[in-house]
């Protein structure tokens, strides 16, 4: 619209500065009274419209400064929000990014951890293994012992039957 009325404006110009020649071409040539005074209203009301013209470009122009202002304002703000925005997010991704170091951290740890204690149970199966066998060879041994003993009574108890009768017969 700018190029628009300076294009106008400047056409608006070139015209009047013919009309004007024209006119004076006019007068040297001795231009009745009635065509020169058309001549001079016709140059007021191109000087007219060329004024109206130049306040409204100048008008125009103000106002796309003022909005240009705006609107590079407006970038600026924007801009700044972003960037803060941006901080922001890079200062929550530094934190998660500690926080899943330190939980991969805790993760290798309890891995560890974990294997400790599988071959500790390992470990403790075997010994569990080794222990019931043991027990099983005490229980064996036990009662093959309460069989020895048994029989052990069974002998004492014949002896002390022996005894018994050999005693009376002895001592009569």
């Amino acid at each position: 619209q700018l190029l628009e009325a300076k294009a106008s404006l400047s056409l608006a110009q070139t015209q009047h500065a013919l009309q004007l020649q024209q006119a004076k071409a006019q007068i040297n040539n001795m231009v009745p009274k009635k065509q020169f005074e058309q001549l001079q209203n016709t140059l007021r009301e191109e000087q007219c419209k060329t004024q109206q013209l130049q306040e409204s470009l100048q008008q125009q122009a103000e106002q796309t400064c003022r909005q240009l202002v705006r609107t590079q304002e407006e970038h600026e703000y924007l801009l700044q929000a972003a960037v803060e925005q941006a901080e922001g997010l890079e200062h929550s991704l530094r934190n998660a990014e500690a926080v899943l170091a330190e939980r991969a951290a805790q993760l290798r740890d309890a891995q560890a951890q974990l294997s400790r204690n599988k071959l500790l149970i390992e470990e403790l199966r075997g010994e569990n293994r080794r222990f019931a066998m043991a027990l099983q060879a005490a229980e064996l041994k036990q009662k093959s012992m309460e069989e020895k003993n048994q029989l052990l009574e069974e002998q004492a108890s014949a002896l002390k039957q022996l005894i018994g009768k050999i005693t009376p017969a002895s001592l009569s």
